[in-house]
């Protein structure tokens, strides 16, 4: 792994990267300044290509929200091997999806509650198309139904997606007016949890459980983080949900992690199984 800031300077020599300084930061993390903010995507591509050379995995923070967030004049040490090795551990062993649960999803729904979780958030009424389901409904049962239906008529999913895509577009991302790019001391996809600031992760067993995602979303979506904007984290996608119950399953977990995220259950998985970026949003 590479600690000293020449010689990650020297391996950003002719990418998108070149010329930016770089410091060291808080707890063992390397900190590149004066990264574009219009262009954050493209400088982690880069950081992320080089992890078989840097050995450290890249997030893009800000120092908006967090003034321990600097560049330090000398290098800070990072957890002992064996604590970051107990953090992989406990991030193993949690159950991410116990802990993280939409609060919807344990919602009853009446007959008069019919049309309001069938007009979801981004305007495409289909009340009318599930008029025959019985209610009172578990509201999982509900929105599974539209999101079938969605998916057995091509003119009507055609129509939906064009008014949800925009939740898996990049331009739909947060961008601050100050980026810097961390490079955490690990490559490890779990293990890098342990630096992760996320709002929705605000102690040991949450942190460890975020770590877990991290890890599993990785394996099966190939989802990368991006970002941590303290409330909100960005994930890059190379291999979309297969439209049905994988793209259902990825809809269901970023509602659970991301309570702010307002499109309804079933919007979110037509168009997860259309994108490449996904948006966590976790506030106060």
């Amino acid at each position: 792994m590479l600690s000293d800031p020449d010689q990650i300077e020297a391996a950003f020599v002719g990418t998108a990267l070149a010329g930016l300084p770089v410091g060291y930061g808080p707890a063992g993390t390397v900190l590149v300044v004066g990264v574009d903010p219009g262009g954050l995507h493209e400088a982690w591509q880069a950081a992320e290509a080089l992890v078989p050379v840097t050995g450290r995995r890249p997030v893009m923070v800000t120092d908006e929200y967090d003034d321990a967030m600097a560049v330090l004049p000398e290098p800070e040490p990072g957890p002992a091997a064996a604590e970051l090795d107990g953090f992989a551990e406990a991030a193993r062993a949690s159950e991410p999806w116990l802990r993280y649960r939409h609060y919807g999803e344990d919602d009853e729904v009446e007959e008069g509650e019919r049309g309001y979780h069938a007009r979801g958030v981004a305007g495409v009424d289909l009340t009318d198309l599930v008029a025959d389901v019985p209610l009172p409904a578990p509201r999982p049962v509900l929105e599974r139904a539209i999101y079938d239906r969605v998916l057995a008529d091509a003119a009507l999913h055609a129509r939906v997606l064009d008014s949800v895509r925009f939740v898996t577009r990049t331009d739909y991302w947060y961008t601050p007016d100050v980026v810097l790019l961390m490079l955490v001391p690990t490559g490890d996809v779990r293990r890098s949890g342990y630096w992760v600031d996320f709002y929705g992760a605000i102690d040991e067993e949450e942190q460890a459980g975020l770590a877990e995602v991290l890890a599993r979303w990785r394996d099966r979506w190939d989802a990368r983080l991006v970002a941590s904007w303290g409330t909100m984290l960005q994930f890059q996608v190379g291999r979309r949900p297969v439209a049905g119950d994988d793209a259902w399953a990825a809809a269901g977990q970023l509602k659970a992690l991301a309570p702010n995220l307002e499109l309804s259950r079933w919007e979110v998985a037509v168009a997860v199984a259309d994108g490449d970026a996904w948006f966590v949003h976790n506030r106060p």
